[in-house]
């Protein structure tokens, strides 16, 4: 863990070239460990997607234990999903119109579909604290040399990181083998900092979900 005191910063939309496009969806019930199904459909459907380097895909998350849902941790299990969910892509403001050939596609997501509808542009805001649920790691390293070699590459991007915390460890499948995982939260973030993290991401993966970075709603951001 990496925690030096900083000075609080405003949390403001701003203008950027990288937006989140968010599309709702009908969909029942997804497999937990969805990413590279959903991942391939998406790279099929939309071809340019995966050539894209700022291009990043959200894993649908499902519901939590609040409010009467459930998140299984099982990687075997079955996600349930409200209708309040959504499938959202990162992209640069250039691919918006490209992406939104995916309204009206139904998806099968390992015999599951997942009808497409509308789709709805979200800006990047300037927030100090993230989350990346999953960044691409080695299983054998520990998590203080995960941390100092995130801080590494985010220092070589121009991103001064003063606070860093290691979280949940992940699974991902895929045809070659397990991808291992490991989530990060960055804290009290510049505002410059914020938005080249959420436009550059971390580590590899960005096609199946991983070095994506969210606001972190468990902390005052």
């Amino acid at each position: 863990m990496l925690w030096q005191e900083d000075k609080p910063k405003e949390d403001i939309i701003v203008s950027t070239n990288v937006v989140d496009i968010a599309f709702t969806i009908d969909c029942r019930c997804l497999p937990l460990d969805h990413a590279y199904n959903l991942s391939h459909e998406i790279c099929t459907a939309l071809p340019w997607f995966e050539q894209e380097p700022l291009a990043g895909l959200h894993l649908i998350r499902g519901g939590e234990s609040n409010h009467g849902w459930h998140r299984p941790e099982s990687p075997d299990s079955i996600l349930y999903l409200s209708h309040r969910i959504k499938l959202t892509l990162r992209l640069p403001e250039t691919c918006i119109d490209k992406a939104q050939a995916l309204c009206g596609m139904t998806l099968d997501i390992d015999g599951y579909p997942l009808h497409i509808k509308t789709a709805k542009v979200k800006p990047i805001r300037k927030v100090r604290n993230l989350l990346a649920r999953h960044i691409i790691t080695e299983s054998e390293i520990s998590e203080e040399t995960f941390v100092d070699n995130m801080v590494i590459q985010l220092t070589k991007s121009g991103i001064d990181c003063r606070k860093a915390v290691c979280g949940k460890t992940d699974n991902i499948k895929t045809p070659t083998g397990n991808l291992f995982t490991r989530s990060l939260m960055l804290a009290d973030l510049e505002p410059k900092a914020s938005i080249l993290v959420q436009q550059q991401g971390l580590g590899t993966g960005r096609k199946i979900g991983c070095g994506i970075f969210v606001a972190h709603k468990g902390m005052t951001t």
